[in-house]
Parts: structure tokens; C-alpha cells; sequence
């Protein structure tokens, strides 16, 4: 295959912005689509070299793996061992364990896939995730490994009925895409077939460049650039990807490739030392780039510095060059070039990746240096608030309706019975109330919506099948009715509020401290009449109506108002101030501005309802005082993470409940 420059030059434009992209400079916030530049790449390479291999009759399908392993292990586990004493020094016992995991899912090529399972509410910051980045890698293994068995098995119907048989699959992976990212986007996100329409565009160019050479077009090979560049800086998070916003950067990309002659501008500009330079590197920099984020930020009390990030930023540059001179080309071309030599190695390298791997998953991340100091060791977040690990009794009955799901707990034999209702706020009540239900003889009856957003008319993605929730609201109701019981009300209010088109509210919420929650921003809509809307009026009408149904049903309603929420992992930033001063903050606020800011809306709601029997339990006047809101006090823990409460704040919660009620 004929050597050109201006791709490796394209390659320095994909890696660049990604780096940048996750060092957190807005200015890259499209930077992300570097990735799928290196895909385009990719798809056009393997197919070229595929094309030429099988015309000439010298195809092998052990030597094409072993010329891919080649290229790709060599470096990558390089990175992955000089990651593991850095993960055995700094993480937590948790993170451990998900490292542990990552290493075995990157040995097998199914990085994606596990970092696919592992997203959702309780997932650790991606950031923090050393080799969160081999999910793209992954992806390209996957196609090196069934696209050329499928050339060589297609191309006896002919070359040209191959490639619009190519066509036919990019089209049908773009489609899935677009429907991925409204139904599943983060399995659309990480997994092959919705990623494989940019391989298959790379594919594609490559059969047109083989029939036709490359184009001399300045205009083409401009607009190429062009997109891609548009790409990187105007697209950002919140765009659907993979989906056909995606089409963007992979027809410049495409572009590039066809009409991109060495003679063009854009060729000439890509084929400069600098551009070329870094591209020759660029597997090697996007290897280290991650790593190098995700233990700066791990080890950091603060959030790293943009000066430090940049500063990381070359740096990745710089361990790129000598891992590139040293591991990269050795392996390639020179004396451990080869085939034994590489066949060998890899296996070693899987082998030990795998036991290590394994080792740290089954010994649940405890192979790390780090022990917890007894007043810092809460359960994990994931058992602490998870549905499953309630102090429930099954045999209850509660849990046999359609309409919620539901527990007992407490003294389950009395006839005197209290109502939890809520989401995970109100589970973070849960271990304190069975204590107190246990000594003062009453049974807590758990109640949440099933299938349902919690509250009737609330719905997460205005695009998912509706259940009838009002009708499983009512059922609930009924229960409570039928319970005779007092109720405790708890949820994530505000975050279930926003977006508010009338009110600005911080998405993700960022306290006056610079602090950025880790939750994954959603929006909620309010069915209403027939629509789907954010407005600030219907968003009223659904709380009063949600909070003044179950007050009519209650003895006594127990409305715990917003609890504050931090922005700062409490857990996190305690186990790493431990680690480095041999103790934990004695205390840790947030300011109360940012909390009156943040619940303005719901609370004034709250305050405006006046049912007698509602009590208002205000979260604020326990954990607030001259101008701060204390998610610490005297060395004493009260949260979980940035919002759930411990044992500690819990019971400030609980006893407030049962003061008021007495």
C-alpha cells in the first residue's frame, strides 16, 4: 500500500482534540469526534491492505492477526503494566475492583462491552477510569476480527457485489445508530454495531481509491477539513453520538481520503513535519493520554488545574514519543519484529493481564495499599442505597402488585405501620428507620412506583412507552389508605425538577465552590393534556397535586424537603485527604447560598402547602448554620457521596421526624 503522509497528519488532527477534549478545555467540546476520525482511518486502511492481500493471493488470516497484534499490543501493555502500581498506591478499595475488571475485559477486546454494563447511577466518574478510553479499541479489535473473514468469504460473489454489500451493512448500522442513541445510548455509545457505519465509510473509500486513485480536488478536500474541524468545535456533550450528526466528521473524513492528493492545499497542510510528527505517535498518545487524566485526578485533593492538565496534556505527547521508539517500532520492525517473538508475548501479556485482573475482582479491589479508618468505612455506595440490599422482608405481600414495588422492615410483626415513599433519598433513610421501628414497634412499609418515574405525569425521555401511572398511583394510594398509616415523603426534588424553562438551575449542579456533580445530566418532562413540557407552571401543578394526594391519604405526612445537595464526594474527598495527611477533614461545607439557589423552587412550593396534617421536615435547619451547609461535622461524616445521606445525617432526618411527631 502506497505511503501517505497527509494521513498520518489526519491522525495528529484525531488525537489532539480528543486529548484536549478530556483534559476538559471547552474550546475542543467536540474533541471526542477524533475517535471517530480514527475509525474512518482505520476501516480505510485494514480494507486497503485486505483488498491488496486477497487480489494478489497472498492472504493470511494468521498473518493479518499477527500483524495486528503487532501494532496493537505491544504498547498497550506497556501502558496497562505501567498503570497497575499507580492504581495499587492511590485507589480505593472500590475503584480496585473496576480496574481489576478493566484489565481483564481489555486482555479479551471486550472493553466496551464492560464499560457499557458498568455505566448507570451508581458507576464511579469515568474520569477516574484509567482505561475507560480502550472502549474504542475494542470496538476496532472486534472489526479486525470479523470484517476480513467475512471479505474472504464474500468476495467469491465479486468485488463489486462485496462492496455494496458493505454499503448495505454501514446503512444498516447507521439506522440502528439513530435509533440507539433515543432508546439505549450508552449501549449505542460503546458497542460495535452502531460504531461499525464508520469502519464500514472507511471500507467504502477504501474501494473507491482502489478503483479510481486519489482525487486531486481542492474544493472537496478543504470542505473535508473543514467538517471535521466545524466538529471539534461546535459539537459537544450533549450531542446524540453515534447517530447522523456523527456523518459530519465521518464524510470529511471520507473526503480526506478521496480527493485529498498530495498536491492539494489540505494535503500539504496535513503532510507537514509537525502534523506528521504527532501522528506517527498518536496511538501511543491516545494510550497514555487517559491514564495519565484519570490518576492526576484520583491523587488530586482538588480538581486538577487547566495548567496541569495541559501540562499532562504534553506530557502524554512525550511519554507517546518514547513508547513509540522504544515499544512501538521494536515490535514492528525491528529485532522483536518476529512472529514467534510476537505470538509469544501476546499471550504472555493476556495470560497476565487476565490473572491479575481476575485476582483483584474476586478479592473485591483489596489488593490495593489503601484501608479504610473505621469512621470512614461505609458499605459501597452501589450496596448501600441499591433496592436489593434494603433490610426488607420478602414474605410481606407489598411486593405483589404492578403498581409498585415494595418491603417491610422494622418490627414486621405490629399492626402500627409507617410509609416510606421515595426514591433513592429516601432508601438512604432506610438502615436509620429500621433501628428506630425495631425499638418503638412499628413496621415500615417501603413503597416505589413501578414502572413508573416516581411521580404520576413525570417521565425521564418523552420518547419511552408510558405505563398508566396515574392508575398505579392510585393504587398506592389506596394501600396507604388502607395501611392507616403515616407516611415519610423523600426524594431528590430538584433534581428531578430541572429542566425548568422559566428558571435557571446548574445541569449538571456546580456548587460556588467549582465542584461539578458526578450524576449524568436528564432531563424530565411533565406529561400534561396531551404534551410534554418544562415549564415552571406545570411543574408546580405536578408537585402539589403528587405531595396533597398522599397527605389525603395519610395519618400524618412527613414532607423531608430538599436535602442539600454538594456537588463533592464526600467519601472520595475524605479517603484521599486521609491518604495524604494520615487523617480526615474535620469538617467539609457546602455554602447555604448554593443551597437556598439550588431549592428555591421546590421549597417555595413546599412552603406554600398548608395541610394540617403535613409536617415539614426541613433538611436545611439541621444541616445548615451561619451561612454553611455541613456535609461533615467534628470528624463526623452525614453523607454517602454528593447527595445520599449516611447513617450520621440519617438520623439527624429520622430524629427530626419523631421529635415533630410527638
Amino acid at each position: 500500500m502506497k505511503y501517505r503522509a497527509e494521513i498520518d497528519g489526519l491522525r495528529a488532527l484525531a488525537v489532539i482534540p480528543v486529548i484536549l477534549f478530556h483534559a476538559g478545555f471547552e474550546l475542543f467540546s467536540g474533541g471526542f469526534v477524533g475517535v471517530d476520525v480514527f475509525f474512518v482511518i482505520s476501516g480505510y486502511l485494514i480494507t486497503t491492505i485486505l483488498i491488496e492481500d486477497i487480489e494478489n493471493k497472498r492472504f493470511s488470516i494468521v498473518n493479518f492477526y499477527e500483524r495486528r497484534a503487532r501494532r496493537i499490543l505491544p504498547a498497550l501493555f506497556f501502558v496497562m503494566l505501567v498503570c497497575i502500581p499507580f492504581a495499587w498506591m492511590w485507589m480505593l478499595p472500590s475503584q480496585m475492583k473496576d480496574f481489576s475488571q478493566s484489565l481483564v475485559a481489555v486482555s479479551l477486546f471486550a472493553s466496551n462491552i464492560l464499560f457499557w454494563r458498568e455505566s448507570g447511577y451508581f458507576d464511579v466518574a469515568a474520569e477516574e477510569k484509567p482505561l475507560l478510553h480502550t472502549w474504542s479499541l475494542a470496538v476496532e479489535e472486534q472489526y479486525y476480527m470479523l470484517f476480513p473473514i467475512f471479505l474472504i468469504l464474500a468476495w467469491r460473489f465479486g468485488k463489486n457485489r462485496v462492496f455494496w454489500m458493505i454499503v448495505v451493512m454501514a446503512a444498516i448500522s447507521l439506522l440502528l445508530s439513530e435509533w440507539g442513541w433515543r432508546k439505549h445510548p450508552t449501549a449505542n455509545f460503546y458497542l460495535a454495531p452502531t460504531r461499525a457505519w464508520e469502519l464500514f465509510s472507511g471500507s467504502i473509500a477504501a474501494f473507491i481509491v482502489q478503483k479510481q486513485g486519489v482525487q486531486k480536488n481542492n474544493v472537496l478536500a478543504t470542505l473535508g477539513l473543514a467538517l471535521i474541524v466545524f466538529s471539534i468545535l461546535f459539537y459537544d456533550e450533549t450531542t446524540p453520538f453515534p447517530s447522523v450528526y456523527a456523518l459530519v466528521p465521518v464524510l470529511g473524513v471520507v473526503l480526506l481520503v478521496l480527493y485529498a492528493e498530495k498536491e492539494t492545499i489540505t494535503a500539504k497542510l496535513l503532510s507537514t513535519k509537525g502534523f506528521v510528527g504527532i501522528g506517527l505517535i498518536s496511538y501511543s498518545a491516545y494510550l497514555w493520554h487517559q491514564p495519565l487524566f484519570a490518576f492526576a485526578r484520583i491523587r488530586s485533593f482538588e480538581h486538577p488545574s487547566a495548567l496541569t492538565m495541559f501540562t499532562l496534556s504534553v506530557a502524554s505527547l512525550l511519554l507517546a514519543f518514547i513508547s513509540s521508539k522504544y515499544i512501538e517500532m521494536p515490535f514492528r520492525f525491528g529485532r522483536y519484529a518476529t512472529k514467534w517473538t510476537v505470538i509469544y508475548s501476546s499471550l504472555f501479556g493476556i495470560a497476565l493481564f487476565l490473572s491479575m485482573g481476575l485476582t483483584g475482582h474476586f478479592v473485591n479491589g483489596t489488593l490495593t495499599r489503601l484501608t479504610m479508618p473505621a469512621n470512614i468505612a461505609y458499605e459501597s455506595l452501589g450496596n448501600r442505597i441499591s433496592y436489593e440490599r434494603l433490610p426488607c422482608n420478602w414474605s410481606s405481600g407489598f411486593d405483589d402488585s404492578d403498581a409498585y414495588d415494595g418491603c417491610i422492615f422494622g418490627d414486621i410483626a405490629s399492626l402500627k405501620n409507617i410509609v416510606l415513599v421515595g426514591d433513592s433519598h429516601s432508601q438512604a433513610l432506610s438502615y436509620v428507620l429500621n433501628e428506630w421501628a425495631v425499638l418503638n414497634q412499628k413496621r415500615v412499609v417501603w413503597l416505589k412506583m413501578n414502572g413508573c418515574e416516581y411521580m404520576p405525569n413525570l417521565v425521564r425521555n418523552y420518547k419511552s412507552p408510558r405505563v398508566d401511572c396515574n392508575a398505579n398511583h392510585e393504587e398506592m394510594i389506596s394501600l396507604i389508605k388502607a395501611l392507616d398509616a403515616d407516611v415519610i415523603l423523600s426524594f431528590r426534588w430538584t433534581f428531578r425538577m430541572y429542566p425548568i424553562d422559566e428558571i435557571e438551575l446548574d445541569m449538571p449542579y456546580q456548587n460556588s465552590f467549582g465542584d461539578v456533580e458526578s450524576e449524568t445530566y436528564r432531563e424530565y418532562f411533565v406529561y400534561e393534556n396531551g404534551n410534554f413540557n418544562t415549564s415552571s407552571a406545570s411543574k408546580r401543578r405536578l408537585l402539589e397535586n403528587f405531595v396533597t394526594s398522599i397527605a389525603s391519604a395519610s395519618r400524618t405526612l412527613f414532607l423531608v424537603h430538599p436535602v442539600p445537595e454538594t456537588a463533592i464526594d464526600i467519601f472520595k474527598r475524605n479517603f484521599r485527604y486521609w491518604a495524604s495527611n494520615g487523617e480526615i477533614l474535620p469538617e467539609l461545607f457546602i455554602r447555604e447560598s448554593d443551597y437556598n439557589s439550588r431549592n428555591k423552587f421546590v421549597v417555595n412550593i413546599f412552603d406554600s402547602l398548608t395541610t394540617d396534617n403535613v409536617v415539614h421536615i426541613r433538611p436545611q435547619n439541621l444541616f445548615c448554620d451561619e451561612s454553611k451547609c455541613f456535609l461533615q461535622m467534628n470528624g463526623v461524616p452525614l453523607y454517602l457521596d454528593d447527595d445520599h445521606l449516611g447513617d450520621n445525617g440519617a438520623r439527624l432526618i429520622v430524629n427530626e421526624i419523631f421529635s415533630s411527631a410527638q
